[in-house]
C-alpha cells in the first residue's frame, strides 16, 4: 500500500528519497562496450542471442519488413499515429532557431550560425512494452532540425522481429535506417560504429539502467541528450479533485516499471485517504499489476502539505519528470513551478496526453535533473557556431586593449597576435 506522509511530521529524507539504482551495472556495461568496439557486428549478434534470444542473420530492418509492418497495423492506429505526429511537428516547429549577425558602422561583424548535426542515433526501448511514441518524439525534432541521417536501434523479439507499430512510427517520422539491436550494445554501436551500423554524432532516447550507464560511458565520444532514470509523476491536487482520476494518473507511471515513482502532494487528508483506497482498487484491474504493485509499494507516496503553495514548493525541490496541477485556476500556479520536465494543467489533462498526443515532447529529465535540464527539443539536434569579422582599421583601434587583457593573464603570445599587425 502507498505510504501517506505528513510533511510536517516526517524527516526530509522520507519526503525527498528516490529509488535506488541497480548496483554493479558499470563494469558490465564497460565490458559490453569494449566487446562491440572489438567485435563489431559479430559481437552484436552474440548479444542479440544472449539477451533477446534471437539468431540474427542481418541486423538492419529491410524495406519489405517495414512495408509488411505498415500493412499489419490497424488503420485506426495508423491514423492516430499520423495525427500525433502532426501535433508533435506543430509544437516543435516553433522551436526552430535562426542565426543572427550584428553589423556595426565601422565594419565589424559578429554573429552566430545554426547547423544541424549530421547523424543522430535514436534508441527506442523494448522489453516489457513497445514504444512507437518514443520514435515520434525523438525523430520528429531531429527531422525539423535538419539532421541528414537518423539511425534508430531497438531490441528485437526472440524471432528477430521488431514490433510493427514501432516500424510504422519510424516510417511516419522519417527515420532513415533501423537496426535490430538493443541495450548497452546498441549504444556502443551508435557511438563507435560497426560494419553495419554507422557511428553517429548524438544519441537520444530513454532506456533501462544498462542503456543509461552506456550513454554515460560513451559521452565525450558522442553527445547524449540526458541520463534518464525511472519514470516519475508528481501530482499536486486539492480537495476538490476526483480520487479516481488522481489514482489513475499515478498508476499511468507506476505501470512503467518497478522502479517508477508516483507521488501525490495534497492539502487534503480526505483526498489522500480516498486516493490510497482507489489505488488499491485500480491496481487489481491492471494487466501489469505486478509491476505497478511494486512501484506503488516501494516508491509511491502521498504527502500531505499545509497548502497548495507549499505543495508546489515541495514539488520544486523534487523536480519531477511529469507534474500535474489538479487544482482550480492552474495557470495561476504555473509561474510558481520552477523545476519540472513537463507540466499538465487542470483536472482534465492526464500525463498520458503528453506521452502520446498533445505535441510537447515526452523525453524528459528525471531524477531531479529538471533543476538544470530541459525536455528533448529541436535544440538537441543543432550546433551553434559563432563568427567574427574585423577590418584592419577596427582591429588597430582595439589591439592595445586585447594586449592589455592578455598580458594580465600572462599570455604574451596572445598579446603579440593582436599587436603584430600594426607594428
Amino acid at each position: 500500500m502507498i505510504k501517506i506522509l505528513n510533511y510536517n511530521k516526517v524527516k526530509p529524507e522520507e519526503i525527498f528519497a528516490r529509488p535506488a539504482g541497480i548496483a554493479g551495472v558499470a563494469d558490465t556495461v564497460s565490458d559490453i562496450i569494449q566487446a562491440v568496439k572489438d567485435g563489431g557486428d559479430n559481437a552484436l549478434k552474440k548479444f542479440c542471442k544472449k539477451f533477446d534470444g534471437a539468431d540474427m542473420q542481418s541486423l538492419e530492418v529491410s524495406a519489405p519488413e517495414i512495408n509488411a509492418a505498415i500493412k499489419s497495423v490497424e488503420p485506426e492506429f495508423l491514423r492516430v499515429l499520423k495525427q500525433a505526429a502532426a501535433n508533435i511537428k506543430r509544437f516543435h516547429l516553433k522551436q526552430r532557431r535562426k542565426g543572427f549577425s550584428v553589423v556595426k558602422k565601422d565594419g565589424t561583424v559578429i554573429g552566430q550560425k545554426i547547423t544541424p548535426i549530421e547523424k543522430a542515433g535514436i534508441y527506442v526501448p523494448g522489453g516489457t512494452a513497445a514504444y512507437p511514441s518514443t520514435v515520434l518524439m525523438d525523430a520528429i525534432p531531429a527531422k525539423i532540425a535538419g539532421v541528414k541521417e537518423i539511425i534508430m536501434t531497438t531490441p528485437p523479439d526472440k524471432n528477430g522481429n521488431i514490433n510493427p507499430a514501432v516500424l510504422a512510427a519510424a516510417f511516419i517520422a522519417g527515420v532513415d535506417r533501423i537496426f535490430k539491436v538493443g541495450g548497452a550494445q546498441a549504444i556502443a554501436a551508435l557511438s563507435f560504429g560497426t560494419e553495419s551500423i554507422p557511428a553517429v554524432n548524438k544519441i537520444v532516447g530513454p532506456g533501462n539502467a544498462f542503456v543509461a550507464e552506456a550513454k554515460k560511458q560513451v559521452f565525450g565520444k558522442v553527445a547524449i541528450d540526458m541520463i534518464a532514470g525511472p519514470s516519475e509523476i508528481l501530482i499536486v491536487a486539492d480537495g476538490k479533485s476526483n480520487p479516481k482520476f488522481v489514482a489513475a494518473d499515478l498508476l499511468s507511471q507506476a505501470e512503467h516499471d518497478k522502479m517508477a515513482s508516483a507521488v501525490l502532494i495534497t492539502d487534503s487528508e480526505e483526498l489522500a485517504l480516498k486516493v490510497s483506497a482507489e489505488l488499491e482498487r485500480q491496481i487489481e484491474l491492471l494487466p501489469r499489476k505486478s509491476i505497478a504493485r511494486v512501484s506503488v509499494d516501494d516508491n509511491g507516496k502521498i504527502i500531505i502539505a499545509d497548502s497548495i503553495d507549499k505543495a508546489i514548493e515541495i514539488s520544486n525541490e523534487i523536480a519531477p519528470e511529469h507534474l500535474e496541477l489538479c487544482v482550480d485556476a492552474p495557470f495561476k500556479y504555473l509561474d510558481k513551478v520552477k523545476n519540472a520536465g513537463s507540466v499538465f494543467l487542470g483536472r482534465f489533462c492526464p500525463e498520458a496526453l503528453g506521452d502520446y498526443f498533445a505535441g510537447p515532447n515526452h523525453t524528459l529529465p528525471t531524477l531531479g535533473t529538471a533543476k538544470f535540464s530541459s525536455p528533448l527539443s529541436v535544440d538537441d539536434f543543432i550546433k551553434k557556431t559563432q563568427f567574427t569579422y574585423y577590418t584592419e582599421e577596427t582591429l588597430s583601434k582595439v589591439a592595445g586593449k586585447i594586449a592589455c587583457f592578455a598580458e594580465k593573464e600572462g599570455l604574451t603570445a596572445h598579446a603579440k597576435s593582436a599587436t603584430v599587425r600594426s607594428e
